[in-house]
């Protein structure tokens, strides 16, 4: 999908788990929900800046598949101030995984650019538009193309150092810099399909977009 840099890796004790709790709009079945109609002017991430949620979740909850939404249309968004407590497990493969991404993708990056990296990955798994696991979605494909230029060149093999796994564990844990992009990409991309896309977050020389 982009084009990137190198990375490196910690290994874990075979066996262990990531226990995460995180504070946020969950899954619409755990979330108490109202109504909201859309206004002239309204995107998806002032909707998600205004009810304190991110995109992905609009997107699922709604069953919107691309990031187009218009003026009179009425959507589901969460309630004021409802947030709901979640625990999650992440494998010690899942943790690893991600930050041998992370440190492929974002080496020399300043720690929150590594974190938004992850953040990306995280945004993913809660889409309708891409798989279910953490591996599946840096593993995927675009036909005959992966999504990420480490698991190509072979860089998603290289060990993860100290900052990218904290900033795997971040992730892991909810956090998201960016807000609730989908993408990312250096700033030396060219590729008009990326760059047309609504910028959520520059950090240094990465750029981090919505659908």
């Amino acid at each position: 999908m982009l084009k990137f840099k190198k990375f490196r890796t910690i290994l874990f004790a075979v066996g262990i788990s990531l226990m995460v709790s995180t504070t946020a709009h969950a899954a619409t079945s755990n979330v108490s929900v109202s109504t909201y109609k859309i206004q002239s002017g309204d995107s998806l991430y002032k909707i998600s800046q205004k009810f304190h949620t991110s995109i992905a979740w609009l997107q699922t909850t709604n069953n919107i598949k691309t990031s187009l939404i218009f003026a009179g249309q009425t959507i589901s968004v969460p309630s004021q101030n409802t947030t709901t407590k979640t625990t999650q497990t992440y494998t010690q493969s899942d943790v690893d995984l991600l930050a041998r991404l992370i440190h492929s993708e974002s080496q020399g990056e300043p720690y929150n650019a590594q974190v938004a990296v992850g953040a990306v990955i995280m945004n993913r798994l809660k889409s309708p538009l891409f798989p279910k696991t953490i591996t599946n979605v840096i593993y995927e494909k675009d036909g005959p193309y992966y999504q990420f230029t480490p698991v190509l060149n072979g860089a998603i093999n290289e060990p993860a150092d100290s900052s990218a796994l904290s900033a795997a564990k971040d992730a892991l844990s909810g956090v998201d810099p960016t807000n609730g992009a989908l993408y990312y990409f250096d700033d030396s991309a060219t590729n008009a399909w990326l760059r047309a896309k609504p910028v959520a977050l520059t950090i240094d020389k990465m750029i981090f977009s919505y659908r």
